[in-house]
């Protein structure tokens, strides 16, 4: 759930949002002029052996509709058509078949249950129907595959129902609508193939059309706002309210499963908006741009996970993911934070990818930046003191991640920066070192683990430690 747009599922307005359409906003006149318009036809080329019977049952809803189109074609004998005769269908009559999804990730607590059933757990290789709901718990994560390829992220605490999921017969268009009840959706959906293709995601007062683009919408029910960020392509927004837009006309929202022809407000790339329940579309701003890493090609052998992101300004929090795959489309791990300096705790040792973005102070997300990193977990313990009954000073370490050959580096200075050692001892291979007849005085000291393993080059240094002698 996003820290500054928490959902909360309640009746709205609708905040339309259609992606992809660049020409200039038009009146909800236009809008509706357009619904005015004859029913939309498609073409279908006879083959030999075709009848108007064959066609009407391999295509239409209702193999009796055989009759509408006899009658829309001036068809005489039905049972014998001549091949390569062009028909005209009305789309509305075609028969809708059902798709599905494919789980391709799911971590954590996540659940899915058919309409109104009862809640189970989600697996991976799963495939899921029109009808389903999905549901992540805290610190729960899953990923949708489409059909086309298209995927549906759903960070924690969210729950969408997938509502319509069906290709048209003879078409081939594909309408996928999905219900987003709360939390949050990151939609990366492949450019349409064909003009009928639709894929809408809907919360209690968004309606996002899409034709090709990454985007992510987020509701925040208890603030009546509505957050929309694109990273690829344009998106129109359109907002349901009682006051006028800027054409002097009341906007409404499309119908479900139809295009959105005109935008109140156009949202380009790198660009955002947030509209408030009640009110105009608000007007788009600029994203902040994707934040830098620093240290990014660090070995993460602490015990915790740390990130470290550089100051951008305009930044007043920061949106930090962890997954195993580049795309993070298996995420595992998903923090918002004022501070950043952002670590993680119990991640297992392996090749993981980040994703860091910025956040601004109207709570819109910007423009995100990944890297991947190693995490190698590495415990170097140390300790020191004297050896009783004599002027020695005895160091000790061990390191819970050893290896055949494993050495060891010692130094010992007198400042806290070792830049001049009195000791520099390396290829050391035991776990002890011993130093005689020290003056009196303030001592800095560490050690330094050095591996090489699978063809890589690790170390592992001990924080510096400091004693005084005072004999």
């Amino acid at each position: 759930m996003r820290g500054a747009h928490a959902v909360r599922a309640t009746a709205a307005p609708f905040l339309a949002v259609a992606l992809g359409f660049l020409a200039l906003p038009h009146s909800v006149e236009a809008r509706e002029d357009a619904a005015a318009q004859p029913p939309e036809m498609t073409a279908y080329v006879t083959r030999p052996g075709d009848s108007l019977y064959d066609i009407a049952t391999r295509y239409l809803r209702n193999p009796a509709d055989w009759k509408k189109l006899a009658s829309l074609n001036h068809v005489s004998e039905p049972r014998h058509l001549r091949p390569g005769t062009a028909l005209r269908v009305p789309v509305a009559l075609l028969r809708q078949d059902g798709l599905s999804a494919k789980v391709v990730a799911a971590n954590g607590p996540v659940q899915h249950a058919f309409r109104g059933g009862p809640l189970l757990p989600l697996t991976v290789g799963s495939s899921l129907v029109e009808g389903d709901r999905v549901q992540t718990g805290p610190n729960g994560f899953a990923t949708l595959e489409l059909a086309d390829g298209s995927h549906i992220a759903l960070p924690p605490d969210t729950s969408l129902d997938l509502a319509t999921l069906r290709q048209t017969a003879l078409t081939g268009a594909t309408d996928r609508i999905v219900d987003l009840r709360h939390g949050e959706v990151n939609s990366e959906v492949t450019h349409a193939t064909k003009k009928d293709d639709r894929f809408q995601i809907r919360s209690p007062s968004v309606v996002a059309g899409v034709r090709g683009t990454q985007f992510r919408v987020s509701y925040d029910g208890d603030k009546g706002a509505t957050a929309v960020e694109v990273l690829d392509g344009a998106v129109g927004v359109d907002a349901d309210s009682p006051a006028r837009n800027r054409h002097g006309a009341r906007v409404r929202p499309p119908a479900p499963g139809t295009p959105l022809a005109a935008s109140e407000q156009l949202v380009a790339a790198h660009h955002g908006n947030l509209t408030l329940t009640g009110q105009p579309a608000g007007a788009p701003v600029a994203l902040l741009d994707a934040p830098e890493l620093r240290h990014p090609s660090k070995v993460q052998d602490d015990e915790d996970v740390a990130f470290e992101i550089a100051p951008l300004t305009g930044a007043s929090a920061w949106r930090v993911q962890i997954g195993r795959d580049a795309g993070l489309l298996d995420m595992i791990r998903d923090k918002r934070s004022v501070d950043p300096h952002v670590s993680f705790a119990n991640l297992d040792d392996g090749t993981y990818f980040v994703r860091i973005s910025a956040i601004d102070a109207r709570g819109l997300e910007g423009m995100p930046a990944s890297y991947a990193f190693e995490r190698r977990r590495v415990a170097l313990g140390t300790s020191a003191g004297p050896i009783e009954g004599s002027r020695d000073f005895a160091f000790r370490w061990f390191i819970d991640r050893n290896a055949p050959n494993t050495r060891f580096r010692f130094v010992l200075g007198t400042t806290s920066d070792l830049r001049a050692p009195l000791i520099d001892r390396t290829d050391i291979t035991a776990g002890d070192a011993v130093v005689r007849d020290l003056p009196k005085g303030v001592y800095y000291w560490t050690v330094i683990a050095e591996q090489f393993a699978n063809g890589h080059y690790y170390q592992k240094a001990s924080p510096v430690q400091s004693f005084r002698l005072d004999w």
